[in-house]
């Protein structure tokens, strides 16, 4: 994070103790190693909200995208279901047709006998 080298990490050690003094020394490093504790840890929290946001983002794009395949295979496969049945639908009312004219001739045969 700092490019901070050890003689100056001395130096600003050697500047704290002429200023602060030797006896209240040992408790402000303590109480500065905890605000920096706490610093880290809240950068630490800020990252990880952040690729949890990121992560979001990316699985609603993704869930997006998969909606999308899915209602355009839906849709080719409805077409093809579409064009299948008419193709078998139009043979099928052919024949029903003919049946039905087999059976007004094979009727109409039948009252002509009788008739006869």
């Amino acid at each position: 994070m700092f490019d901070i080298a050890f003689s100056e990490l001395m130096v600003i050690g050697v500047i704290a103790l002429l200023v602060i003094g030797p006896e209240k020394l040992p408790k402000v490093a303590r109480t500065l190693g905890h605000l920096l504790g706490r610093a880290q840890r809240y950068v630490n929290d800020v990252k990880s909200d952040i690729n949890r946001e990121i992560q979001l983002d990316e699985l609603k794009k993704l869930q997006t995208q998969v909606t999308d395949s899915a209602r355009a295979m839906e849709q080719s496969v409805r077409h093809e279901f579409d064009s299948t049945k008419s193709l078998v639908e139009a043979p099928a009312n052919d024949i029903t047709a003919e049946v039905a004219k087999l059976r007004e001739q094979g009727t109409a045969e039948l009252q002509g006998k009788t008739a006869a």
